[in-house]
């Protein structure tokens, strides 16, 4: 067990309270202690309301002197992305065209459950504008920067909670993702994400950017993602995507055997040109890390090609819809980038926008039988490290935006599977790497079981960054 309550994983948390021998109020003090102190240098945090924060954590003190804790995660400070509706608190999403008065009179299902769980919400975390891109700097709340160097971007669009993991303000997190936005700040900060499969964690309101847009958490480990879900998954009639509910102690199910299971490597999925060399080297290492636990590993490219127009004219058209009723005074105060992909997306026809979501179909429907021969499929998880901030990307513009260096993420956003990034090693430059892991779906449980299988034999969770 770790020492600090800063270092505390969730389980650990949650078995000193039951003991009495640490306090939700100890807790959160390290954690807002920790964020007075360090976070100017990162931005992890948009809106920090204290008061509201200390009195979550002595009802929860409470609770557990009394012997009636809520939860396992009763007490346990938990950081909210500003895309998620949180009563009482504003939800701006980076944006200055977002009027700060509300109301905000109504939670998210996931920040419902939590509140119905007795975790402390600990503040809202950074995001892009609307969650627009994979870096995180807004008009609003300026740039957040990476804890393992802050002259790098800490990913997006769920940079804020990557960040604050990384940074230990906080041992949970929730984060949406419509590209990649869970998983590229997890491989970024070297924390783990999970995009859980479509719908199995209720969102409310849905996405403008549609049907590709998951909720699901951040973690340094994935027991805590797992404690998370539990808590997360459970039913909220608002969200008509929701899949129907299965009680599941997701935590409990970890422990399966990846030993016998069939697992697709596939370092390019057939049509990426661009990784960077040390990222494919760090991957194929932990791929056969995955090999000497019994897994039966094959490498293989899927052969359906680049689905990048399919996501890009569904997420731009998204960006379109979003926007497009903005009078022109609020149009000035957006993202130039944003307010481009907005325009780019107001080009596309109806019919273009019907025929990418009828490839969409296809391109899912092949996956899924792609998957019928292999229990998993592993990947990167971004082809390259953090990069510079202010930057969209490292690499040369191609007209899509981020996409030249997340073309690991999106795939599995139009496909709606469950996928997580764990973290898997280091470049020479000390920047984390991570390892996609994708499941068939629905089986959310055996995305969380291979990679704590894979987290058991090479635990990164366990490194800091500098200075923090």
């Amino acid at each position: 067990m770790a020492h600090e309550p800063h270092e505390m994983n969730v389980a650990e948390l949650s078995a000193a309270f039951e003991a009495r021998v640490l306090s939700p109020v100890e807790v959160t003090e390290a954690c807002l202690g920790r964020i007075e102190a360090l976070d100017s240098g990162i931005n992890a945090f948009c809106h920090l309301d204290i008061p509201a924060i200390e009195a979550m954590a002595r009802a929860s003190e409470q609770r557990w002197m009394e012997g009636a804790p809520l939860s396992p995660l009763d007490g346990v400070p938990v950081a909210v992305k500003d895309l998620l509706l949180t009563k009482g608190w504003p939800t701006l999403r980076g944006s200055l065209t977002v009027d700060a008065r509300g109301p905000w009179d109504e939670d998210a299902p996931s920040v419902a459950r939590l509140r119905e769980a007795g975790a402390v919400l600990m503040g809202k975390t950074t995001t892009p504008e609307f969650g627009w891109k994979g870096s995180t700097d807004s008009p609003l709340y300026g740039t957040t920067r990476n804890p393992w160097n802050k002259d790098k971007t800490p990913g997006g669009s769920s940079g804020g909670s990557g960040a604050a993991v990384a940074a230990r303000f906080t041992p949970l997190a929730l984060g949406t993702d419509g590209g990649g936005s869970i998983r590229i700040p997890a491989s970024f900060n070297g924390a783990f994400g999970l995009k859980p499969s479509f719908g199995r964690v209720p969102a409310y309101p849905l996405s403008p950017f549609g049907t590709v847009a998951h909720v699901g958490p951040m973690s340094r480990d994935v027991r805590s993602s797992a404690m998370l879900m539990d808590v997360i998954a459970k039913p909220d009639a608002r969200d008509w995507h929701a899949l129907p509910y299965e009680p599941m102690d997701y935590a409990a199910e970890l422990d399966r055997r990846l030993a016998g299971k069939r697992i697709a490597y596939s370092s390019r999925l057939g049509f990426v040109t661009r990784v960077d060399t040390e990222v494919e080297t760090i991957v194929a290492a932990a791929v056969k890390r995955l090999a000497d636990l019994g897994a039966h590993v094959e490498q293989v490219e899927p052969p359906f090609g680049d689905p990048s127009d399919i996501f890009q004219k569904i997420w731009w058209s998204g960006a379109s819809y979003m926007l497009g009723d903005l009078p022109e005074e609020k149009l000035a105060q957006l993202d130039r980038g944003l307010r481009r992909m907005a325009e780019l997306g107001n080009a596309f026809t109806k019919k273009q926008f019907i025929a990418a979501n009828a490839a969409r179909g296809i391109y899912g429907s092949q996956m899924r039988v792609f998957m019928e021969n292999y229990d998993f499929l592993v990947t990167p998880t971004v082809a390259t490290t953090a990069f510079d901030v202010g930057q969209l990307s490292p690499r040369d513009a191609d007209g899509k935006a981020w996409m030249a260096w997340t073309p690991f993420t999106s795939p599995f956003n139009l496909t709606q599977q469950p996928a997580a990034s764990v973290p898997c090693g280091f470049a020479s430059d000390g920047l984390p790497v991570g390892l996609q892991i994708v499941g068939r779906m629905f089986d959310d449980t055996g995305v969380l079981a291979a990679s704590y299988a894979y987290e058991q034999t090479d635990p990164h969770y366990e490194k800091v960054p500098p200075g923090f």
